[in-house]
């Protein structure tokens, strides 16, 4: 059993729970589950069906996004207690686009003990499956849902020297497909769908195939997409002229990003860059 004897304070754990397929859960998480005073949940609906399967009847207390704050400070003073929490999402790692950042940053201003759980991740499990090799990977969660923010957002990513992991929903992964396909150019991708369930799906191809796949069929089930980063162009040009000359002719990009990108290799101020650029842009 989980003891405070030692600690006048509880301990909150990080849990994370199958985000499908039930049997991926971990013994430990099982018996953390069972032994905890009580469990922050997502939804706890959600949850309540989880423990019904595990046999367990550790009390709920909800904790979702919108009432993080809130709900936060309710379990930090059951923490001080000497109670122990268990934090869960409705599928995954908590706090990992799912909620619990909040809790477990108030948990380190209060000196509480945070002990967090290895387990399932939709993150890790598509990423394991891509067969890409690079030595690292750029997450950024769910994109925005409007177009306007969510084309800017993709625009940030467009050199981006690593693969962008991108959580998506079922009824906006098609928009979000046609913008990074006008925005990025026909890039290598991933996408897994469904992951650890009946109906998982696993495939990867160029934007446009996945685009047009979106397009004609049902997008069930959440999207977890891995866009590789694009090829490099080879700069030319040793002085400033030079290099604003060689962007204006063969990059697509404004006087203001290559002024900016200019600087930023060279080392020297942007306002420079640009006022140079301006004599040049058009000649």
């Amino acid at each position: 059993m989980i003891t405070t004897a030692q600690n006048p304070q509880g301990t909150l754990y990080i849990v994370p729970t199958p985000i499908g397929n039930l049997e991926d859960i971990t013994l430990r998480a099982i018996r953390i589950l069972r032994e905890v005073d009580l469990i922050g949940a997502e939804d706890t609906r959600h949850t309540k069906k989880l423990l019904n399967h595990l046999g367990i009847s550790t009390p709920l207390i909800s904790y979702y996004r919108e009432k993080e704050v809130q709900r936060g400070a309710e379990i930090i003073d059951i923490l001080k207690t000497g109670k122990s929490v268990a934090l869960v999402s409705d599928a995954g790692t908590p706090a990992i686009s799912d909620p619990g950042s909040v809790l477990v940053g108030l948990a380190h201003d209060n000196g509480i003990k945070i002990v967090p759980l290895p387990g399932p991740s939709a993150l890790t499990t598509a990423l394991s499956a891509t067969g890409f090799d690079y030595t690292g990977f750029l997450f950024l969660g769910f994109p925005p849902s409007k177009k306007g923010q969510r084309q800017k957002f993709l625009s940030s990513l467009a050199n981006c020297d690593y693969p962008v992991v991108i959580y998506e929903s079922p009824r906006r992964v098609t928009a979000l497909l046609a913008d990074a396909l006008d925005i990025f150019g026909n890039r290598q991708t991933f996408w897994a769908r469904e992951l650890t369930k009946r109906f998982e799906e696993l495939q990867r191809a160029d934007l446009l195939t996945l685009y047009e796949k979106g397009v004609s069929g049902k997008n069930r089930g959440e999207f977890v997409l891995i866009i590789c980063p694009g090829e490099k162009e080879e700069v030319e040009g040793d002085t400033v002229e030079e290099l604003i000359t060689w962007y204006r002719d063969n990059a697509e990009l404004s006087l203001k990003d290559v002024s900016k990108r200019i600087a930023s290799d060279l080392g020297i101020s942007r306002s420079q860059v640009y006022q140079k650029a301006l004599e040049l842009w058009h000649k």
